[in-house]
């Protein structure tokens, strides 16, 4: 595991807002900036950032921080987004398409829901320069993967998937920080056609916001992030409509603490990003789920038995495991059981 690049603070909003400006030009190089390389110092010189959200506005903001001087563009679906994101001095100039933020850029991040991929990288890979580096923030990377294969054709050599492990319960640009992706992992997914050179900058570039890079292949990476992220946030959303769906609910929440507050967090995720991912990773959510309905069985079985040694042993199992585990703690194994 690689060693982060701790970010520096975050460029202070401007005192007055000014007029908010969509020309591309702003982000144009200069002439005489140097060529970016592949070796071991290479830094972009100008970032297109596509979908100005949480995930998004951080990574601006941890890049520039990072790196300063690189000039970091944007797109958003929602015009309001981008020159919100300009007018907090996050990014230096928005633009009317993606296509248009990643004409010069030579680093080019899709922050947009994994359903929107296929159809931005369609728009900007003709957009695109010869070597410049694509990646992705989705949670989900099969599928992520064959859009990019879809939308890019010869030109996916340039793409190189990721899921950095970072996020709030909710988004938006307003909420976005540079230390977002400090001490986070980022999973990487290369596909046969990335060349070292690209996936060592892809790897540069997590770091240089803040993260522990790990690699793994696409279907690995579905199988673990449904079991250990999809699958919780799938539950904490059933778990929170059986409460409230009660006759008694407005009592029970009027009087539940720590311990509702704990598992429910989660549950106040937005239906547009996690309807898109249970459906992205479907199959292996529904593996996951019928996992858990058998821990859940069992856990039925004792308590209809009264078998108060065997629900001993259960929650012990599992309090034993919950209490050994360390966020971001031992490296994750390296073969691929499947």
């Amino acid at each position: 595991m690689s060693n982060a690049t701790p970010a520096q603070p975050a460029p202070s909003p401007p005192a007055s807002f000014g007029p908010v400006s969509s020309t591309p030009a702003p982000c144009a190089p200069s002439l005489s900036a140097p060529v970016p390389q592949a070796g071991p110092g290479w830094r972009p010189q100008q970032v297109a950032v596509i979908g100005c959200g949480l995930m998004g506005g951080s990574f601006a903001l941890a890049l520039r921080a990072a790196w300063p001087g690189t000039r970091v563009c944007a797109y958003s679906r929602s015009p309001a987004s981008s020159q919100r994101a300009q007018t907090l001095g996050i990014v230096d100039a928005v633009h009317s398409s993606a296509e248009q933020a990643a004409q010069q850029a030579d680093l080019v991040l899709l922050a947009v829901p994994v359903t929107a991929t296929e159809a931005t990288l369609r728009e900007l890979t003709p957009a695109l320069q010869p070597e410049a580096l694509v990646m992705d923030v989705g949670s989900t990377k099969r599928d992520v993967v064959a859009a990019a294969r879809a939308a890019m054709g010869a030109a996916v050599r340039q793409f190189v998937p990721a899921h950095p492990i970072a996020g709030k319960e909710s988004g938006g640009i307003e909420r976005a920080e540079p230390t977002l992706y400090q001490n986070r992992r980022c999973i990487i997914t290369p596909l046969p056609e990335n060349d070292a050179a690209r996936l060592h900058r892809a790897q540069a570039v997590w770091e240089a916001v803040g993260c522990n890079v790990v690699h793994m292949s696409a279907d690995q990476h579905d199988r673990t992030f449904a079991a250990v992220s999809h699958l919780p946030h799938l539950l904490a959303f059933a778990y929170v409509n059986a409460v409230a769906q009660q006759a008694d609910a407005a009592r029970h929440l009027a009087l539940a603490g720590p311990g509702f507050r704990d598992f429910s967090r989660i549950a106040g995720g937005t239906s547009a990003i996690w309807r898109d991912i249970f459906s992205a990773n479907r199959d292996e959510v529904l593996q996951q789920l019928a996992q858990f309905e058998s821990a859940l069985g069992a856990l039925r079985t004792a308590l209809v038995a009264g078998d108060d040694a065997q629900v001993a042993r259960l929650v012990d199992a599992a309090s034993s495991v919950r209490t050994q585990w360390i966020l971001n703690g031992a490296a994750p194994p390296t073969d691929d059981p499947a």
